[in-house]
């Protein structure tokens, strides 16, 4: 199968802040491939040096066999890239927007004539493609944003979070879409820090945490390769540290559990991993009151990615994203405190 796209040993730093460390991972031709990660695990860095926004410290990066530090205009012309954050000029009616981005393409007017249309249509725009884009809903506004991407249809269309703060609707419209872009042949590189999305749409897939790469491959092999039921276990809402230690020591010396994890960031739930024919929970329960400990909340499910998440890095998706927004706040603390 042919590559589209191959991240090498790629290397990013802004300053003392490391962003990427060492990311490698292919895109092959035709299919949907998702980047997924806690905001500030190097994901929008990777791909603005996929598409010659930012240049690497190292690595390489080819887009259809053509390296993006030595060509960079030539990977342009190959890639449809949008932004995480929709910048559009609110004076400007939609129409006017994407005859302004043909333009820039140096698109054919004959050309632009039948691909402007064809892209309204598509996107469910027709309603609103004469109207002033500031008076767009969000949904509307990365759906055009998404009809300026493919105006000049090309190979790979790289999307950064694309339905972040989107409405369910509006989610729905535009992952359809994607999935009729790769059924078309258009390759499509995701990036997400949503379990769902990735798992729904790609169809394989890289984990980041903290700038470097901690699996890849089908959503199905991943979640595979962890093997085992999903058990969370709350003693009590929050839970003293004392007692989740004391139930995971009982947990572990259970036959049919194969690893307890106490999750701090979640008032000291626990996480188990237990064999997919037991019957878990209420073996769980017994042995629990058994030490007088009774159970708050106990569920039990098939892996999902943010499970191989917590098996790579010891913490779920979630609390990544809760640590990441915390240093940020720290950082942006230690900076007015500065001033």
């Amino acid at each position: 199968m042919a590559v589209a796209v191959l991240i090498e040993n790629l290397q990013k730093s802004y300053g003392d802040v490391c962003a990427v460390k060492d990311i490698s991972f292919t895109v092959n031709q035709g299919e949907i491939f998702g980047l997924l990660g806690p905001n500030g695990a190097g994901k929008t860095t990777t791909i603005r040096c996929l598409c010659t926004l930012a240049k690497p410290d190292g690595g390489k990066i080819e887009v259809g066999g053509v390296s993006a530090i030595a060509n960079p205009r030539a990977v342009r012309n190959r890639l449809g890239y949008v932004a995480q954050e929709v910048a559009i000029d609110k004076v400007l009616t939609g129409q006017e927007l994407l005859e302004l981005q043909a333009a820039l393409y140096h698109l054919p007017a004959k050309e632009r004539k039948t691909r402007i249309p064809q892209l309204v249509e598509v996107l469910g725009l027709k309603d609103y493609i004469n109207k002033k884009t500031g008076t767009y809903s969000g949904g509307i506004r990365k759906r055009l944003d998404l009809a300026a991407g493919l105006l000049h249809q090309p190979e790979v269309l790289v999307l950064d979070e694309p339905t972040v703060g989107l409405d369910i609707e509006s989610r729905m419209v535009l992952w359809n879409f994607l999935r009729e872009l790769k059924q078309a042949g258009t390759t499509v590189l995701i990036t997400s820090h949503y379990l769902e999305e990735i798992d729904a749409l790609a169809d394989r897939l890289a984990i980041i945490d903290k700038g470097v790469v901690i699996d890849e491959g089908t959503p199905s092999e991943l979640k595979a390769q962890i093997g085992g039921d999903r058990v969370t276990l709350r003693i009590r809402e929050f839970t003293p540290q004392e007692e989740a230690e004391k139930a995971q020591n009982i947990l572990e010396s259970l036959p049919f559990v194969e690893q307890v994890i106490i999750n701090t960031a979640q008032g000291n739930s626990l996480n188990l991993i237990v064999q997919s024919e037991a019957n878990a929970l209420s073996q769980i329960e017994q042995s629990l009151n058994g030490i007088n400990l009774p159970t708050f909340s106990l569920a039990q499910s098939r892996p999902s990615l943010d499970d191989v998440y917590l098996a790579a890095t010891g913490r779920t998706l979630m609390d990544a994203e809760i640590a990441a927004a915390s240093t940020r706040d720290i950082k942006k603390e230690q900076k007015q405190q500065m001033k």
